[in-house]
């Protein structure tokens, strides 16, 4: 039984076309996975399909939901299907949750609403108890971490009973230990339905098996079956994308130490009363990297916060003072926080170099040396990538010429290629300029190969390696 057949899906702006023609059969109890580069055209393919195209892109093609039929290039034809026949995982759960409703009346509104279930609150603290978020039913979505606010969408997005699931990113900003239990759960998703997942998780790509798609560019460069593409592929571009991963990537060679820039003695940090981790002791110079690891709520975000000023902490900190605290900044792991998302890229950046004095011509070597193109600009956030946004935020805070760069799951949003690129990038900007950089990631390859050492954290613990 097919549960969802994509026909000839294109997307284009004008003349210019963004998707060449995608077709995808999702058959029950099977998964299709896309994978591809940012800005490859993955999401725009999905949210075609879903109807939900920025304001500016047309679809074209045919598409069918069981025996119902819905044209692309009438979008609202197909919203009644959402969350009753479509469960939607977005790539950004800050979006996509309601700022002033705390996380169990979120899922129970699902249940209640959508779903029509009998004693939601209940279902919906069990969901939340599933994906270990017992101790957010009471908290706002700006009160969690970026893993913790993802998964609490997942939970919502679920709750309403839809057979098939379309997965934008559903692991991104997860520890190993919770993109398992996410896996799991998708795959228990398959015994009713299908699921349609856009990752860059190649972890996740190989666990759930089915059928993968490779795009590159807007077109579909690779496709076949997961256990064939990930033992043999057969496009360039495939084998580069699985020979990026930080697994395969070379060990760093340590930063000899310099100038001091913080010192930390018993520091640690306290919410609600409780204190995330256990006290530590640590030294940061110039052009050393520092990583830090752990799983989702431990205080990784908190601890660089604190170290930026912009949480209080306990124990004592020492930040040069003679540096401006401007040049401490910070990469968010969710960059459409910290984006106004009114106004163009080019106004945003226009705004701070006329704040801070800063030469224009600076920006045009930065988008080159980013792999980024002028013309990204003079869009509004909402309309690129989640990764070119990111490397956009990477381009703002190194106008500033910061000292130290609070890096806050930074590739969390790209895929392995674009990944090892920026990363790289970033290591190389750290040697020229003396820059250090305080690295969040919850992948534990990728710290290793990057950083002089690690900090990981564990509920009110913490070790260094």
């Amino acid at each position: 039984m097919t549960l969802l057949s994509a026909t000839d899906i294109t997307v284009r702006a004008g003349a210019e076309c963004l998707v060449d023609p995608v077709s995808i059969s999702l058959p029950k109890g099977e998964a299709v996975t896309i994978l591809g580069e940012s800005g490859s055209g993955k999401s725009l393919l999905a949210q075609a399909i879903l109807g939900t195209l920025p304001k500016g892109l047309v679809a074209s093609g045919r598409l069918q939901v069981g025996e119902d039929r819905f044209d692309p290039a009438k979008p609202q034809g197909s919203r009644p299907l959402w969350g009753r026949r479509i469960a939607v995982l977005p790539q950004e759960p800050w979006l996509a949750l309601d700022p002033l409703m705390r996380g169990m009346a979120q899922v129970a509104e699902s249940h209640e609403l959508v779903a029509g279930a009998a004693n939601p609150s209940e279902r919906a603290a069990r969901d939340l108890d599933r994906l270990g978020l017992g101790t957010a039913q009471d908290r706002f979505p700006w009160q969690l971490s970026g893993g913790m606010a993802q998964r609490l969408a997942f939970a919502a997005a679920r709750a309403g009973g839809g057979r098939i699931t379309v997965a934008d990113e559903p692991t991104k900003g997860l520890d190993a230990d919770r993109r398992d239990d996410v896996l799991a759960l998708l795959r228990q998703s398959l015994a009713e339905g299908g699921l349609l997942t856009i990752t860059h998780d190649l972890t996740l790509a190989a666990g759930l098996g089915g059928e993968i798609l490779v795009m590159q560019g807007g077109s579909v460069v690779e496709r076949g079956p997961a256990a064939r593409v990930f033992a043999a592929p057969e496009h360039p571009y495939t084998r580069a994308l699985l020979a990026a991963d930080p697994a395969h990537w070379p060990a760093r060679k340590p930063a000899a130490p310099t100038t001091d820039l913080l010192r930390a003695a018993r520091l640690t940090v306290a919410r609600n009363g409780r204190r995330l981790f256990q006290p530590m002791d640590f030294t940061l110079s110039r052009g050393q990297i520092l990583g830090i690891s752990g799983p989702s709520g431990c205080g990784k975000s908190s601890l660089g916060n604190a170290l930026l000023g912009l949480l209080p902490h306990q124990g004592d900190l020492w930040r040069d003072p003679a540096i401006p605290r401007l040049r401490f900044q910070k990469l968010w792991q969710d960059p459409p926080a910290a984006f106004p998302a009114r106004i163009t890229l080019a106004q945003g950046l226009e705004d701070l170099i006329l704040r801070h004095g800063i030469a224009p011509a600076r920006i045009a070597l930065l988008l080159n040396r980013l792999n980024l193109s002028a013309d990204i600009l003079d869009r509004l956030p909402s309309a690129v990538s989640g990764g070119e946004l990111q490397r956009i935020a990477l381009l703002r805070a190194l106008l500033l010429d910061p000292v130290m760069l609070f890096a806050d799951e930074p590739t969390s949003r790209l895929d392995p290629v674009t990944q090892a690129e920026t990363i790289r990038l970033m290591t190389e900007i750290a040697e020229e300029r003396h820059m250090a950089i305080v690295l969040v990631s919850h992948d534990q390859s990728l710290l290793r190969a990057t950083c002089d050492r690690v900090i990981t954290l564990d509920h009110d613990q913490a070790t260094a390696a």
